[in-house]
């Protein structure tokens, strides 16, 4: 997602640029659209954000100009807006595997509420020049349906990238490097601000879960409920990587990382963001819809083996269901914890042979997949436990819900269970499922998620 920069920019030339963005139509600007005339510029053509009090006063102003690379011009407002910025790497690219991620995990219905917005900021024309055939061929259908928008902004519209601030004593090449970065998302929210309703950061080499857009949907409408302010929801614990915010928050977004290019990484940035707009903590919302894929950094081509523990292989889609434990419960770390969506586990003292955790669903359904996850830092595993689907609720005297008959899954291993495909194995509907401990344990136990799609 960046570049590796030049050194050699002349302080005249900036001098020049700088004169020209601030007198609006930079002198280049008609001849470099002749040299370029496949290219469309796009600076009236962009949205602008209807509830933002900068931009429908005119306060603040950034005067740039957009060269729309590929796709249709957004005409109307849709529900999110997904940015990413993406330059030449030394090492590995993770492009177009992230775009068939973000299209091939959702629905029709997603596609249409949604517009990616692809920022191609490297200076490098033949680069991009293949790039972009590369995603025509790829996503013809996406472009021409207003669902992926691939743009660039010419260099000559950037502040100056090299002889910067080194506060933190960073090599003078990973200060422009994460100070460009800066600037390429400035340019990235400030186009997408007006696009839609809502906007969620990615970087380039990211895998997104399956109808991660309907998620996103469903936790916003819980945040919203409960009336408190909120100007990030985090959809991954990783830099840059799936946070989400109304649009009309951009332009303030925009300009703070654009006055505070040279000063910090865009991350560390952020994390003044939301408390500048008054939002006191992180909100962290799990599991984790987008895990990092990518081997190499775009810095330098550095090995990078990030990877998100909480992202989840299956979204939170589990159907209505009640869930009962006979094991000794810790607090208030209930069963229900690890069946709900959100940051909550169940918690359980040394369970022995013959406990169990049973999920009774308010209707019989289709499992299709399914996940258990348990263990918090490597600790209280559930160490030796079998899987199981059950049919035919029934109600005990006490209360308590179960099934009258379980088929076996299979065992769980370190701690996880994985199962895709169920419906191929047991096609009827299931009442229950059930884990079933089948060892004694002296460590307690967490069960941090049990997901089910249907």
């Amino acid at each position: 997602m960046r570049c590796h920069l030049k050194q050699t920019v002349a302080v005249g030339v900036l001098f020049l640029v700088a004169l020209a963005i601030l007198n609006k139509v930079p002198s280049s600007r008609l001849d470099l659209a002749n040299a370029l005339p496949d290219l469309t510029w796009l600076s009236t053509m962009r949205l602008s954000s209807k509830d933002s009090w900068i931009e429908q006063g005119g306060y603040l102003p950034f005067n740039i100009s957009y060269q729309l690379l590929a796709g249709v011009p957004a005409s109307r407002h849709r529900f999110l807006a997904i940015g990413l910025a993406s330059v030449k790497r030394m090492k590995g690219s993770y492009l177009l595997d992230t775009l068939h991620s973000i299209f091939n995990h959702s629905s029709q219905e997603e596609r249409s509420a949604m517009v990616v917005v692809l920022l191609l900021p490297d200076f490098d024309f033949l680069w991009r020049d293949g790039t972009v055939r590369g995603i025509r061929a790829a996503f013809t259908s996406e472009l021409e349906q207003g669902q992926l928008l691939v743009i660039h902004v010419p260099q000559q519209y950037y502040p100056p990238l090299t002889g910067l601030k080194r506060n933190y004593n960073d090599p003078p090449d990973r200060v422009s490097f994460r100070s460009k970065q800066n600037i390429d998302y400035s340019f990235l929210l400030h186009y997408s601000a007006g696009l839609s309703q809502y906007y969620l950061q990615l970087e380039d080499d990211v895998a997104a879960a399956r109808n991660f857009l309907s998620s996103i949907g469903i936790r916003v409408q819980q945040q919203n409920a409960k009336g408190l302010k909120w100007a990030t929801l985090e959809f991954s614990a990783l830099g840059y990587i799936g946070k989400l915010y109304r649009s009309a928050d951009l332009p303030q977004l925009a300009r703070l990382l654009f006055v505070f290019y040279q000063e910090m990484p865009c991350d560390w940035l952020l994390t003044h963001f939301h408390r500048l707009m008054t939002q006191s903590e992180p909100i962290r919302l799990k599991p984790s819809l987008f895990q990092h894929m990518g081997m190499f950094s775009s810095f330098n081509g550095n090995y990078n083996k990030l990877k998100d523990k909480d992202f989840d292989e299956l979204p939170y889609s589990n159907p209505s269901a009640e869930v009962f434990t006979d094991m000794s419960v810790y607090v208030n770390h209930v069963p229900s914890e690890a069946w709900n969506p959100g940051t909550g586990f169940f918690w359980g003292r040394s369970p022995i042979k013959g406990n169990y955790l049973t999920v009774v669903f308010k209707d019989p359904v289709v499992v299709k997949g399914i996940l258990v996850e348990t263990g918090s830092s490597g600790k209280d595993l559930l160490q030796s436990a079998v899987v199981e689907l059950g049919r035919e609720s029934v109600t005990t005297e006490n209360g308590v819900k179960s099934c009258k008959t379980f088929h076996l899954l299979g065992s769980m291993e370190k701690g996880r269970f994985v199962m895709k495909d169920v419906e191929k194995q047991h096609s009827s509907a299931s009442s229950c499922l059930r884990i079933q401990v089948t060892a004694d344990q002296n460590d307690w136990v967490v069960i941090q998620r049990i997901r089910v799609t249907t």
